[in-house]
C-alpha cells in the first residue's frame, strides 16, 4: 500500500490573491504533492491549504510554501478575527494511508528543523509531536498570540523547539506537529459576535475562564485564557470561539473538532441550535472550512436517518441529506467531490481490481499469476450475493401495493447493502495480502539473522492473509437470519412484473451502462444455480436462491483460503482457534443456505393462487407458530422436511387472503 500524508498549513493571509496564489503554486509545483483545497477567509485574514503526498514530499511541499510566504506576509501589519502567532501559523501533518502517527511526528520534526535552520525563525512542536505535555495544545502555545511573542520568547519555559529565541517581527513563530484529522466547522447565527462567543464558551471543552463567568465578558481572544480557572464546556475534543463575518453580515460559532469520533459534526450543530434557541437567535446554516472525512458526514446522516426514521441507502443521497440538515451550502455551494477527503485523495495504485471491467477481472484471474485467486473470487461472489439480496428487497420496497411490507424491508435491506460494499473491498485486500506473502518469501536467508527476520515476517504476513478470508466469512455470518426473513416476507407479487425475465435480463436492465458485468455475472450465476433452480430458473424468486448460494460459495472459498494459509503457521494455539472458527462458519453457511432454499420452496408449494395474487401479512392470531405458514410435511429441494425456523409468517396460509387494491 502506498504511503500518503496530509499537510494542512495555515497562512496568515486571506485577502491578497497574489500572495495566496504564490503559496498555492509553490505547493502544487512540488514533485509528489497534490494540492486538494485552498480555503481563504477575508474576515479571518487566513488561508488554509490542504495537500497530500508521500512523507518526504509533503515536508518539501510545506517548506516550499513557507519559502514563498517569506517576504510576502508581514505579521507586524496583520489583523484578522482568527487567533494567530506567525505568517505560517500552524502546519500539522496527518496520517492518511499506509503511515502511522509516528511517521507524521517524524515529518513534523524534519519540517520544523529545516524551517528553523533555513529562515532562522522560532518553531514549536505540538500535538503528538510535542516534547512536553504543556505544549500538546495549540491554544496553549498560541496564548497571547503574535503580540505577546517578544516577551514570551525571553522566558526559558517558552524557548522554541527549533530555531532561535529571537523575535522576528515580519514572521512571528510557527507551530508544527502531528494530529488526527481536524474538522473546522462553523455554525452561522443572525446575531452578534458576543452572542456567538457566549455559545462557544458553553460548548467548547475548555469552557470559561474566571473572567468569563457571566458568559458576556469577551477578551481579545477567547483562547488566550489558558492560565485562568475554567468551568468546563459540554463537548469533548472541541475548541470554540465566536466571531463576526463582516462580508456575510452574520456571526459564527467557530469550532475545531479535534476528534469527530468523540464529538460529531451533528452534535456540535444540534447543541449550537439548542443554545441559540435559548437566546432566541436564528441559526442559518453552517460552514465547513477545508476538507472533511467522509465518515464524519456519514455519521451525521445516520443520526438524522435514525431521528427522523428515514430510509436512505446510497452514499450520495446520505451526503445530500447532511448538506440539507446542516445547511452546509448556506454561504457557498457545497460540492462533495471537492470537499470530501476520500473523493480527492489519489487512489492507491495497488487498489485496482475493483476498477476493472468484469471481462478484465476474469482475464486477470485466469492469467498466469498467483493473484488474484480464489480469495478474491470468493469475495466477489459474496459481494454479488449480498447485492442480489439487497435488490430482492428493493424490488418490494416503496410500492403502494405492497406498502404493508415497507417496515420489514427498511429493516432487512440495509445489512445487505452494507455487506456488499464490505465484501467488495476484500477483492483487493485478499490479492494484496497474498502478494505481501510472496514478497516476504523472496527475502534473503543467507545468515541466521536474515533467516530469523524472514521467519518472523512470514508469520506476520500469513496471519494477515488469514484475517482477510476470515473477515469475509464473519461478514456473511450475520446475513443468514436476515436472508431467511427476507425469503419469508419478500412478497412474490411485488416481483410479478418481472415474471418470465431471466437473471441476465434483470441485471442488464439494472445496469444498462455495464453490459460486460451483466454478461459475466449471468455466466457466474448460471453456473452456480442452474442445477438448483431447474424448471424455476426464470422465476424472479431466483434472486434469493442465487443470493443464498453465492454467499454460501463465498464462505466455502474463504474456508479453504484460511486452511491454506494456516498450514505454514507455527502458532498451534492460533491455528486451532482459527480452524474451529472458520469450520463453524462454513457449517453455518451450509445449514442456513439450505434453510433459505427450503423456505422458498415451501412458499412455492403453498402459493396455489399464483404469484400474481397480492397478499398481506397474517394477523397476530394467524401468525401463531411458524409451521402454520405452509403445509406440514412439505418437501424441500433436498427431499427433506421443510424447516422455516422461528420468525413471523409474512405469507398467507391457504386459502390465499388477497388485498383489495
Amino acid at each position: 500500500m502506498s504511503q500518503l500524508v496530509e499537510c494542512v498549513p495555515n497562512f496568515s493571509e486571506g485577502n491578497n490573491k497574489e500572495v495566496i496564489d504564490a503559496i498555492s503554486g509553490a505547493i502544487a509545483q512540488t514533485p509528489g504533492c497534490v494540492l486538494l483545497d485552498v480555503d481563504a477567509g477575508p474576515s479571518t485574514n487566513r488561508t488554509v491549504y490542504t495537500f497530500v503526498g508521500q512523507p518526504e514530499c509533503v515536508v518539501s511541499g510545506a517548506l516550499n510554501a513557507a519559502r514563498a510566504a517569506w517576504g510576502l506576509i508581514n505579521m507586524s501589519q496583520h489583523r484578522g478575527e482568527h487567533p494567530r502567532m506567525g505568517a505560517l501559523d500552524v502546519c500539522p501533518f496527518i496520517p492518511v494511508r499506509g503511515v502511522s502517527m509516528e511517521d507524521c511526528v517524524l515529518c513534523a520534526q524534519a519540517f520544523g528543523q529545516r524551517l528553523a535552520e533555513e529562515l532562522s525563525v522560532p518553531v514549536y512542536l505540538y500535538g503528538e509531536a510535542a516534547q512536553m505535555a504543556s505544549r500538546r495544545s495549540l491554544p496553549a502555545i498560541r496564548a497571547g498570540e503574535y503580540e505577546a511573542l517578544p516577551e514570551k520568547l525571553k522566558r526559558a519555559e517558552w524557548a522554541p523547539d527549533f530555531g532561535p529565541s529571537t523575535f522576528v517581527p515580519s514572521w512571528g513563530a510557527t507551530v508544527t506537529g502531528a494530529r488526527k484529522f481536524l474538522i473546522a466547522f462553523n455554525v452561522n447565527l443572525l446575531g452578534t459576535k458576543e452572542q456567538a462567543h457566549r455559545i462557544a464558551l458553553n460548548l467548547r471543552e475548555q469552557g470559561r475562564g474566571k473572567d468569563q463567568a457571566s458568559g458576556w465578558g469577551i477578551v481579545s481572544r477567547p483562547q488566550d485564557t489558558t492560565g485562568a480557572e475554567h468551568g468546563p464546556g459540554r463537548l469533548k475534543k472541541v475548541q470554540g470561539i465566536g466571531w463576526y463575518l463582516e462580508e456575510k453580515k452574520l456571526a459564527q460559532v467557530s469550532t475545531n473538532l479535534l476528534d469527530f469520533e468523540v464529538t460529531a459534526l451533528h452534535t456540535v450543530y444540534e447543541e449550537t441550535c439548542r443554545e441559540a434557541q435559548e437566546l432566541s437567535l436564528p441559526v442559518v446554516g453552517s460552514q465547513l472550512v477545508g476538507l472533511v472525512p467522509l465518515q464524519a458526514l456519514l455519521d451525521a446522516a445516520a443520526f438524522y436517518c435514525h431521528r427522523e426514521n428515514l430510509f436512505v441507502l446510497e452514499e450520495e443521497h446520505r451526503i445530500r441529506l447532511v448538506v440539507s440538515r446542516l445547511g452546509l451550502d448556506s454561504l457557498a455551494p457545497f460540492n462533495p467531490k471537492e470537499r470530501v477527503v476520500e473523493y480527492l485523495v489519489p487512489d492507491d495504485p495497488e487498489q485496482r481490481l475493483l476498477d476493472l471491467s468484469l471481462r478484465d477481472f476474469v482475464r486477470e484471474v485466469g492469467a498466469r499469476s498467483a493473484a488474484p485467486g480464489g480469495g478474491s473470487v470468493a469475495a466477489a461472489a459474496g459481494a454479488m450475493g449480498a447485492a442480489l439480496a439487497c435488490m430482492a428487497g428493493q424490488m418490494t420496497y416503496g410500492r403502494r401495493r405492497f406498502e404493508h411490507l415497507d417496515g420489514a424491508m427498511r429493516r432487512l435491506i440495509p445489512p445487505f447493502h452494507k455487506a456488499a460494499a464490505q465484501l467488495a473491498s476484500l477483492v483487493d485486500a485478499d490479492a494484496q495480502a497474498f502478494t505481501a506473502c510472496l514478497e516476504v518469501i523472496k527475502l534473503p536467508r543467507n545468515t541466521p539473522e536474515e533467516g530469523n527476520r524472514h521467519a518472523a515476517a512470514l508469520q506476520e504476513r500469513l496471519r494477515q492473509a488469514v484475517e482477510v478470508p476470515l473477515a469475509l466469512a464473519e461478514t456473511v455470518s450475520p446475513l443468514w437470519p436476515v436472508l431467511q426473513e427476507l425469503a419469508l416476507c419478500g412478497n412474490l407479487a411485488c416481483l410479478s412484473d418481472l415474471q418470465g425475465h431471466t437473471i441476465r435480463r434483470v441485471f442488464t436492465r439494472k445496469m444498462p451502462t455495464s453490459k460486460v458485468w451483466s454478461w459475466g455475472l449471468k455466466l457466474l450465476l448460471d453456473a452456480l444455480t442452474r442445477p438448483l433452480l431447474g424448471p424455476w430458473g426464470a422465476d424472479p424468486r431466483g434472486r434469493a436462491r442465487v443470493a443464498a448460494k453465492a454467499l454460501e460459495m463465498s464462505v466455502f472459498g474463504a474456508y479453504f483460503n484460511v486452511l491454506t494459509n494456516l498450514r505454514d503457521m507455527v502458532d498451534e494455539a492460533f491455528k486451532e482457534q482459527i480452524h474451529q472458527r472458520i469450520s463453524s462458519l462454513l457449517q453455518e453457511a451450509k445449514t442456513q443456505a439450505m434453510q433459505v432454499l427450503n423456505s422458498l420452496e415451501a412458499r412455492r408449494e403453498c402459493w396455489p393462487a399464483g404469484p400474481s395474487c397480492p397478499v398481506r401479512p397474517l394477523s397476530p392470531l394467524q401468525m401463531g407458530a411458524p409451521h402454520i405458514a405452509c403445509s406440514l410435511g412439505a418437501q424441500g429441494v433436498d427431499g427433506g422436511q421443510v424447516g422455516l425456523g422461528a420468525g413471523p409468517a409474512y405469507f398467507p396460509q391457504s386459502p390465499v387472503v388477497p388485498n383489495k387494491v
